[in-house]
């Protein structure tokens, strides 16, 4: 299955993301993603969920692909909406929930391991948002509680990516390790929170998520409307026909070609 959900033991459950090739999940996955979240957290015997992906990345975005076939609005109201209730879902599952990172974590991987209250990450992951490439905007809500605002902001708009250890060195990852140890990683951390009494943990989840500083929901949802006005206005459609930079006025270079082919292919599935 695309969504699974996994009990090990102690407490914990694993959902798994499995989207051949790339993660780049269509509308469908995004909402199966919110309901298996949200059915973990509800589960009584669950105190922690870990959150995995099989693959080589964890999670490059929407299928891209799939809003190029609608000839109207729908995948793209879809898609918005689906990332919306999988990141709130993340957000607001009832016991904490640990991302476990390999790979690329693009686009609305951020939005989900933004969201989460952990994240443990395989040496080889790379976290980024190459929207603004893709014609999309979004997700710098979830981008900027992983690294400081001026640097969320370079970000956001170079499209670069960064290593799982410079987000360890920002607070944000809470350790990277080899890909092999990634998912005993995620559980030995996962099982340490889940020894906690369970409904303290619940009440402590309902406390910290009471005094964010920045409503995640809103603050995403605004972000949101300008997706649409990129989209609604033919911009969007130019600049992924562009692979970003003729629809600024400038010649992409062959360098920046192959970096942005090698970027489609890993966020378009085949």
């Amino acid at each position: 299955m695309p969504v699974s959900t996994s009990v090990p033991d102690g407490g914990v459950a694993v959902v798994t993301v499995d989207y051949a090739p790339v993660n780049a999940l269509p509308v469908r996955g995004w909402y199966d993603l919110a309901d298996a979240v949200r059915a973990a957290g509800r589960d009584p015997e669950v105190r922690c969920v870990v959150l995995a992906a099989a693959g080589r990345g964890f999670n490059a975005g929407v299928d891209i692909k799939e809003m190029q076939r609608d000839v109207g609005h729908q995948a793209l109201i879809g898609a918005n909406r689906g990332c919306y209730e999988a990141f709130s879902a993340v957000y607001e599952c009832e016991v904490p929930v640990v991302a476990a990172v390999q790979g690329f974590c693009l686009g609305g991987g951020i939005g989900l391991v933004g969201n989460a209250d952990a994240i443990v990450a395989s040496d080889d992951a790379t976290f980024g948002l190459p929207e603004l490439d893709r014609g999309a905007l979004g997700a710098a809500t979830h981008l900027a509680r992983l690294v400081p605002q001026h640097l969320m902001r370079a970000l956001y708009y170079t499209s670069r990516t960064v290593t799982a250890a410079e987000l360890h060195a920002h607070g944000s990852v809470w350790r990277v390790v080899p890909r092999a140890e990634l998912l005993t990683a995620a559980l030995e951390l996962a099982h340490e929170m889940a020894r906690k009494d369970g409904t303290l943990l619940r009440l402590a989840k309902a406390a910290i998520n009471g005094i964010d500083p920045v409503d995640v929901h809103r603050s995403y949802r605004f972000e949101q409307g300008f997706t649409f006005e990129a989209n609604l206005s033919g911009l969007a459609d130019r600049i992924r026909d562009g692979f970003g930079g003729a629809a600024n006025g400038r010649t992409t270079t062959a360098k920046e070609q192959e970096q942005k082919e090698k970027e489609q292919e890993q966020e378009d599935p085949a």
